[in-house]
């Protein structure tokens, strides 16, 4: 399934992994716990996903939890309050995502870009360029 909503927001849903994992991204993902892995994972994705489905963004970062903390259970990940950064801007982001049982390969995966974070409240949430 392909959803695409521009202007106001980006909204995707996706059933299976835009972003293949190399040998090296597997043993570091590996070398951290079940629940640093599956937020990484899962940033991982939006990072992918975002700069796949969007000529507008060219993301280099995700923070999961900058404007609400993540909702995680088992193997899926709830990031109401994620963020991204792409050419020097952040943005706000929302993600549903769902990975197998090892948290490496995702299995399911949902997004929305929000409004652009303004510079001057970077500070105050940690954000850098």
């Amino acid at each position: 399934m392909r959803l695409m909503i521009l202007g106001g927001g980006l909204a995707m849903v996706f059933a299976q992994s835009a972003f293949a994992l190399d040998a090296a991204a597997t043993r570091q993902l590996k070398s951290l716990s079940p629940a640093e892995r599956l937020e990484q994972r899962c940033d991982m994705e939006a990072m992918s996903r975002i700069g796949k489905d969007s000529k507008t963004y060219s993301p280099d970062k995700v923070i999961a939890y900058t404007f609400a903390q993540t909702k995680a259970d088992g193997n899926r990940l709830k990031a109401p309050g994620a963020v991204f950064r792409s050419k020097g801007q952040w943005y706000r982001l929302k993600y549903q995502c769902e990975t197998g049982n090892q948290r490496l390969d995702v299995k399911n995966f949902s997004y929305q870009v929000g409004a652009e974070v303004p510079k001057e409240s970077w500070s105050k949430y940690y954000l850098y360029n």
